[in-house]
């Protein structure tokens, strides 16, 4: 009985080797995408601010367009006004049709400098945007150098996985199944450590004190002893 013991605690301390490997492996592999998310948010933030000058952009040209309706009925509104002094027979409608048309003119000559200037707003407009299209695209390559830097990372740690996992199913039939059954559910709940060794008088796991008793326990390999506060299973290396 002493022999089949230490021999299923010896087992068992080689699985827990490569699943805790495996459980680090999968933690990682788990993280590696949220830095991929996170590199994609900074260049997506980058973007935002090339969206928002080519927003601006429009939006110049989209009021300069009104600017142009805007001057054509003026321009209209001036040839039918100077079309109508012809028709007027007093000096008095005259001189305010004359007065009329020169008022229009002057709004005509402001919408003119506002098309004018949507014109300089806009080149400087493209000048920041041609500038922000070159950080973008730098950024760009950055992002997407790193991005598959990382995909190749997570390649290489799921490859690694499989390895160990290979290895795990050709110790496992080895070990009693109702053991294993209980090792595999504790591996579940314990952050992948489910038997660990004993530290002095520590449990390795928890680091809370190790009874005596159960110390003198896991000497003798009769039963496979297991913490009393995180109820992980214990061995001692020394003894193995």
């Amino acid at each position: 009985m002493e022999t089949s013991v230490k021999d299923q605690i010896k087992k068992l301390v080689e699985i827990q080797k490569l699943d805790g490997e495996i459980y680090d492996l999968n933690k990682e592999i788990k993280e590696k995408p949220l830095l991929i998310d996170e590199l994609k948010e900074q260049f997506e933030t980058t973007k935002a601010h090339l969206n928002q000058l080519e927003a601006e952009a429009k939006a110049v040209l989209v009021a300069r367009k009104d600017f142009e309706l805007e001057l054509q009925s003026k321009e209209d509104a001036i040839a039918k006004s100077n079309a109508d002094l012809s028709q007027i027979k007093t000096n008095k409608e005259y001189t305010a049709k004359v007065n009329e048309i020169e008022s229009i003119k002057a709004d005509k000559s402001q919408t003119e400098e506002k098309i004018l200037k949507s014109y300089d707003q806009v080149d400087k407009i493209n000048v920041d945007i041609d500038k922000e299209k070159v950080v973008v695209g730098e950024r760009e390559k950055e992002y997407l150098s790193k991005k598959k830097e990382i995909e190749d990372e997570i390649k290489v740690l799921q490859d690694r996985v499989q390895v160990l996992d290979g290895q795990r199913k050709q110790i496992a039939p080895d070990i009693d199944p109702p053991l294993l059954a209980q090792y595999e559910k504790l591996l579940q709940h314990k952050e992948g450590r489910a038997i660990v060794a004993v530290h002095g008088t520590s449990c390795g796991g928890c680091y809370m004190n190790v009874m005596q008793q159960s110390l003198n326990l896991i000497k003798m390999h009769t039963e496979v002893v297991r913490c009393d506060y995180c109820s992980r299973m214990l061995y001692i290396e020394d003894d193995l």
